[in-house]
């Protein structure tokens, strides 16, 4: 009897590990269209391996001191409204993907979200009533569809330190229409300075960290790269106990992909397939096996699979590039 109790414990517990080890958010970040989506738009990211998708409505703001964010209109595209989002989440319902809502800011002119910061008392309670109505616009919407994590928002870096008891008393009331896990997506050098991570349940990180000058960076030096940023991931996930998400994740197909991650506006550059592989396969060693780690979104994935990207293609996605099927053999191996 001892013998047949110590065998279905051993059981239990590899059957446990194994889930655990299962249950990273394999993620893509499913861009916005102007149309509805449907089974030719999912296929691809089910052949990818994906468990999960960042869905990704948007608000706008004329500029770093408008106060004002419109949102949920006529006049944005489809997959950035709220009636998007629900049809979005419909289609991939049926294959069992997982859904995170990551509402997102739109400066007119493309300039950086964490620089939005207001002039005037004044303006900062004018930008916290907006900020509320979108972003609980969207909780509401996550809570309807039953998405598993809401995002709060994302690199919002000079909102977010110079107004602390806000975003303190806005996730309060997010978690009174909201059931479900929360993030907030932190540019990779705002992570370590945010004050609520214990009021969320991961730490989320767009995790475009510097690595390598090199031009085409080897799998080593990607790691090697890794190693001040990720013991600083570490130290923030200890202090607060949580687990880390990363809220985005990529490199471009382009020379130097290592060097500045971030950078999207720079359309020069030679194509480099061999660097965007490279960076995937090392973020992924040195973080898809961690315990504390809850897995990741690529950045970006686009509907119509068969028009974009290509080995032509120096932008971040990895469709229709070695970087595509690399993807799916990491996302599609079961012993992480």
């Amino acid at each position: 009897m001892k013998t047949k109790n110590l065998l279905v414990l051993g059981l239990l517990l590899i059957q446990f590990s194994c889930s655990s080890q299962t249950e990273k958010y394999n993620g893509v970040s499913f861009v916005a269209s102007g149309i509805k989506i449907d089974e030719t738009h999912t296929a691809p990211v089910l052949k990818a391996q994906s468990n999960t998708v960042a869905l990704m409505p948007f608000g706008f703001i004329k500029n770093l001191a408008s106060p004002q964010i419109i949102h949920n209109t006529k006049r944005q595209w489809f997959g950035e409204t709220k009636a998007g989002l629900v049809q979005y989440t419909n289609e991939f319902r049926k294959h069992q993907i997982k859904i995170m809502v990551k509402p997102q800011i739109w400066v007119w002119k493309g300039e950086f979200t964490g620089g939005i910061a207001m002039n005037s008392e004044e303006n900062w309670k004018v930008l916290e009533d907006s900020y509320t109505l979108f972003i609980t616009t969207y909780a509401k919407a996550a809570q309807e569809i039953n998405a598993e994590i809401f995002c709060i928002g994302t690199e919002l870096e000079k909102f977010v330190l110079q107004r602390p008891k806000y975003w303190q008393t806005l996730i309060k009331e997010i978690r009174k229409i909201y059931s479900g896990k929360l993030t907030y997506a932190a540019n990779w050098d705002e992570f370590k300075r945010v004050s609520f991570w214990n009021q969320l349940d991961f730490i989320g990180i767009d995790a475009y960290f510097p690595l390598s000058d090199k031009k085409t960076p080897t799998i080593t030096d990607f790691e090697n790269g890794w190693k001040p940023h990720k013991d600083d991931i570490k130290r923030i996930q200890s202090k607060f106990q949580k687990p880390v998400l990363f809220t985005e994740y990529g490199y471009r197909s382009v020379d130097y992909a290592g060097r500045k991650p971030w950078e999207s506006n720079r359309i020069q550059g030679s194509v480099n397939l061999e660097a965007q592989v490279n960076g995937l396969q090392a973020i992924h060693n040195q973080f898809w096996n961690e315990e504390w780690f809850a897995g990741g979104f690529i950045w970006k994935w686009f509907h119509k699979h068969h028009e974009v990207g290509g080995e032509e293609n120096n932008r971040f996605t990895p469709q229709n590039k070695p970087a595509e099927k690399r993807l799916a053999k990491l996302y599609g191996h079961k012993s992480q």
